[in-house]
């Protein structure tokens, strides 16, 4: 017996799940407490068509999606940092540590003093990526093969033979999952920032104001619409780095 195609099963889940949704919908009887999936679809086929609409994805991609750039960026060079240097190390694991350990509204809420509401999704999604980027990148470095590190010793083989061959898949064998697994994070971190701060032309900004005046089928058709993107940025995002991983094993 052949196993069914991966897309059949997939949408053999996600009919599963609408049918557990409207069944919920159907006993709960309220379309502003839960609204029914062809509610709520409706509402997202209607935003959809509406400028508005894409220019608040956009916005709320500028902001994320340079928050996550910048975050990763840190995290890959403090993680080198503390690979070389003790001191670097020892000052660095304790931040990492509380950035892991505060609630994200703690430190949207700190900002609120500080910030520029504009500024602080994009910060906020640095503060939550930077840690996982960090550990996963130094735990690479710390994970390379000594054998190889020895034989590259006993044959004087280059700093940069080194980095390349042995540094640097161990480092984006450990990387490149936390990235992916990051992203998704960073999504969901950064509109929460949104629907704090609030934003002009921010997808949380449209939660929130959704919320306010009990228009739940909109606010699910939101939620939705935030789903998707994130499973499709992590997607994306998994391909093209295991891409790149690939390539950098090849060479």
């Amino acid at each position: 017996m052949t196993a069914a195609p991966q897309w059949l099963k997939i949408l053999g889940a996600a009919a599963f799940w609408l049918l557990v949704w409207q069944l919920l919908a159907s006993l709960v009887g309220q379309s502003v407490v839960l609204s029914p999936p062809a509610e709520v679809f409706g509402v997202l086929l209607g935003l959809l068509g509406q400028g508005r609409f894409w220019l608040t994805i956009g916005a709320s991609f500028l902001r994320i999606g340079s928050g996550f750039l910048f975050g990763t960026g840190l995290g890959v060079l403090l993680a080198f940092l503390c690979f070389k240097s003790r001191m670097a190390a020892a000052l660095i694991r304790p931040l990492m540590s509380v950035f892991k350990a505060t609630p994200v509204a703690s430190f949207i809420i700190l900002l609120m003093f500080f910030a520029r509401n504009q500024l602080i999704p994009g910060i906020i999604v640095s503060i939550m990526v930077c840690p996982i980027v960090w550990a996963a990148g130094l735990k690479g470095l710390e994970a390379a093969d000594p054998q190889l590190l020895e034989m590259a010793k006993v044959f004087e083989l280059s700093g940069r033979w080194k980095r390349r061959h042995i540094y640097g898949p161990s480092f984006l064998a450990y990387l490149l999952p936390a990235a992916v697994t990051a992203m998704g994070l960073a999504w969901k971190a950064g509109i929460a920032a949104e629907v704090l701060a609030a934003p002009p032309d921010s997808v949380g900004g449209m939660l929130y104001k959704a919320k306010i005046y009990l228009e739940t089928p909109e606010m699910l058709a939101w939620t939705l619409c935030v789903i998707l993107i994130s499973m499709t940025l992590e997607k994306i995002l998994s391909v093209l780095l295991m891409r790149i991983g690939r390539k950098g094993g090849a060479e």
